[in-house]
């Protein structure tokens, strides 16, 4: 399994979706560090959209380590994966091979530029729905913790 996540997200989280990625936090640092990178989301209201990508691609990208293999969740472009071929096609291989650190980069409101799109090693997507960034962290960070337990072994997934 990775050894160590770094998220990058734009915007803060409040209420109910801090709560729950805390939830997964803390169950998910048992088995390996993970960090939480918050960078601010872009003025919308002095900025178009192509401006406030590019300023949010730059807070991204500043804060994403250079030793990580860097995985962009995007509706659009990304590939589908159930949580069995999370863990056993993309997460073990990954640690196998030595890039036991992943960096995963979840966009705001605007989603990411394609800039950022074009840094990502890889693309991830959790389907067609469009999620709130926040609902985004959530899920990737219960899909992180199933992908442990599924590799494991560990009772949660059935």
């Amino acid at each position: 399994m990775i050894r160590r996540t770094t998220i990058v997200a734009v915007g803060r989280l409040r209420g109910w979706a801090a709560e729950g990625c805390e939830d997964y936090l803390r169950r998910l640092r048992r088995y390996f560090p993970v960090e939480i990178v918050e960078v601010p989301e872009a003025d919308m209201n002095r900025l178009g959209r192509e401006e406030a990508l590019r300023e949010e691609a730059g807070r991204l990208l500043r804060r994403l380590p250079g030793d990580a293999h860097v995985v962009a969740l995007d509706r659009e472009s990304g590939n589908p994966y159930t949580s069995e071929e999370l863990a056993r096609r993309r997460l073990e291989p990954l640690a196998v091979s030595g890039r036991g650190h992943v960096a995963f980069v979840i966009g705001g409101p605007l989603g990411l530029s394609p800039e950022v799109l074009r840094r990502a090693d890889e693309r991830w997507s959790f389907g067609p729905v469009t999620l709130p960034h926040a609902l985004a962290r959530v899920v990737l960070l219960e899909q992180l913790y199933r992908a442990v337990k599924i590799s494991r072994g560990e009772k949660y997934h059935w």
